[in-house]
């Protein structure tokens, strides 16, 4: 990298959770350790593991009867997500102690822009520090990838790991980037993957080198953007705020009279639901929070709001909460205006199902019928289908839950 151009680091926390747990019991050091969602059931799924529980085999997702047939010594431990939610706030801390251009992305990652503070000096020697004084002072492993933008610091953070540092200049990008298959690349899942197969892609040259307009008609603006990825164009700056940008999503409707029949107040905050998960859909954000907004006949008005142990966005789930806080808040007064909000928004994919694991199986369960229920909607219009074992199911009071994900926002602010 030239003395001119930015120097951008993506820090990544290896193996987070089993990670934190060994640092804090440190008799848990070598041993294969995997993080499950409850570990006293055979349906429960492994959130992460240790490297050494990864040499048996053990992977993220897989169910705990699977991983103990891979590992029949794997230690097995309940997510503490206090505790992890404090080495979070320590790590980002010590990274914010060198520099303020710091942007957390998740839990255990973030970027640093180095760019200003670095001088005339080589910044192997700064980025060396950082990663020993996290070790020392954290007891946490992480790997760091350097390079001129953040795709390529992100790219180069998954090439060597455990407690790696890798350098990706433009330059390395043929040689190094391109033999890489397109799934390898950051932003490329394996439904994307897919798509790009039919055209003849495979691996990230393919798509560096891809036709625009095929791009497009394939993957609509996402498929220029990912192009500039594979040629590693990427001119987003480090931005310590971006995590606040997308805060909420909601809609709220006045009524054309004062409601009183609570059965078309719940079919109107299903309407809400319904718009506030297309929103999100078309994100591809999920929410921890859900609030509603009530406006009495007299023109008060009062917002309730919860926040969940999973993030959601999917219209039943969002219906079941809105219409809990409704009915729980509701004292049978005219209404004149409802409102449902999407709050606490957090990436799709980087969303963690952090506490009830069972949730992850349900929700893969049914993506393919909510993928179709939105077809008919974006065709049709609102209204014309519903999934109807969902629509029967009998609403219950949910209780509030501390968020996880809002105490780490907060860390933060």
């Amino acid at each position: 990298m030239t003395k001119r151009g930015r120097v951008i680091l993506h820090v990544d926390m290896n193996s987070f959770y089993a990670s934190v747990e060994a640092a804090h019991d440190p008799s848990l050091k070598g041993k294969p350790l995997a993080i499950a969602g409850n570990p006293q059931e055979r349906k429960g799924i492994v959130v992460t593991c240790s490297y050494e529980a990864r040499a048996f085999g053990v992977k993220t997702t897989m169910p705990l009867w699977e991983a103990k047939k891979c590992c029949p010594q794997l230690i097995v431990m309940r997510p503490n997500f206090d505790r992890y939610r404090q080495a979070s706030k320590a790590m980002f801390e010590l990274l914010r102690s060198f520099t303020p251009h710091v942007e957390p992305v998740s839990i255990d990652e973030g970027y640093m822009d180095l760019t200003e503070i670095l001088g005339e000096t080589s910044p192997i020697e700064l980025i060396q520090k950082i990663q020993d004084q996290i070790l020392r002072e954290l007891d946490l492993p992480c790997s760091i990838g350097v390079a001129p933008n953040k795709f390529l610091a992100k790219m180069a953070s998954d090439m060597k790991k455990p407690r790696g540092i890798t350098i990706l200049r433009k330059r390395d990008i043929p040689a190094i980037m391109w033999p890489m298959p397109a799934q390898a690349m950051h932003g490329v899942g394996k439904k994307t993957a897919k798509k790009l197969e039919t055209i003849g892609i495979t691996t990230i040259s393919e798509l560096a080198h891809g036709e625009d307009l095929q791009l497009k008609a394939l993957l609509g603006i996402n498929g220029k953007r990912l192009k500039d990825r594979a040629n590693g164009i990427d001119d987003r700056k480090v931005d310590p705020d971006s995590i606040y940008d997308l805060k909420s999503v909601g809609h709220s409707t006045t009524l054309p009279s004062d409601v009183t029949n609570q059965s078309e107040l719940i079919g109107i905050l299903h309407k809400l639901s319904e718009k506030v998960s297309l929103r999100l859909k078309a994100k591809s954000m999920l929410g921890y929070g859900v609030s509603v907004m009530i406006r009495f006949k007299d023109r008060k008005t009062i917002t309730r709001s919860i926040m969940l142990k999973s993030p959601i966005a999917s219209i039943d789930e969002l219906h079941s909460v809105a219409k809990s806080l409704f009915l729980t808040h509701w004292d049978g007064t005219p209404i004149r205006l409802l409102g449902v909000t999407s709050q606490e928004l957090i990436e799709r994919n980087q969303a963690v199902k952090q506490l009830d694991l069972f949730n992850y199986e349900e929700d893969a369960k049914h993506e393919p019928i909510d993928r179709l229920l939105e077809d008919i909607e974006k065709r049709y219009g609102s209204g014309k289908l519903k999934r109807g074992i969902q629509m029967n199911r009998k609403s219950h009071k949910s209780s509030a839950q501390t968020s996880f994900s809002k105490e780490f926002l907060q860390d933060h602010e």
